[in-house]
C-alpha cells in the first residue's frame, strides 16, 4: 500500500488520468471509474499487484512506463520459480514478485537500489485515508 495525495485529475470521455504526489514523486493512474469523493488534495492508499511490478537495476534510458520510482531492496527470497523482493519506497514497503531467474540474473540483494516500474493502468485506489 502506497500513501499518496491526489495532485490532478484529467478526464476524457470515460477515462480518468489521476496524478498523485508520493514522497516527492508523481505517480499516474488510468481508470475507467473514479468515485466522486476523489478530488485534488484527497489522501489515498494506492495498491498494485506485486506481480505487476517490474524492477530495473543500473538502468539508463527512456521508457513509456509512467511510474518510475527509486527504491532500496529490504530483502530477497529466491524460490524455485519465483522470487519475493521487498522494496522500501521512501518508507512505504511494497513487494514485487518476479521470476527467480530474473532475480538471479540481476544479482538482487539487500540494500541494492533499483527502479520500480509500474504502468498507470495497473495502479488503483484501495481506500481514501
Amino acid at each position: 500500500m502506497l500513501k499518496a495525495i491526489v495532485k490532478s485529475i484529467q478526464k476524457q470521455e470515460v477515462i480518468h488520468l489521476v496524478e498523485f504526489t508520493f514522497h516527492g514523486n508523481t505517480l499516474k493512474m488510468l481508470s475507467l471509474e473514479l468515485d466522486d469523493s476523489i478530488k485534488v488534495g484527497t489522501k489515498v492508499a494506492l495498491c498494485i499487484k506485486s506481480t505487476h511490478i517490474t524492477l530495473a537495476k543500473s538502468f539508463s534510458g527512456e521508457l513509456s512506463c509512467s511510474n518510475q520510482i527509486k527504491a532500496n531492496i529490504e530483502s530477497v527470497e529466491n524460490g524455485k520459480l519465483l522470487s519475493s523482493v521487498r522494496l522500501n519506497l521512501s518508507g512505504d514497503i511494497q513487494e514485487a514478485i518476479i521470476t527467480s531467474s530474473a532475480s538471479l540474473k540481476m544479482n538482487l540483494k539487500k540494500d541494492d537500489e533499483v527502479i520500480v516500474l509500474m504502468k498507470a493502468s495497473e495502479i488503483s485506489i484501495k481506500e481514501v485515508l
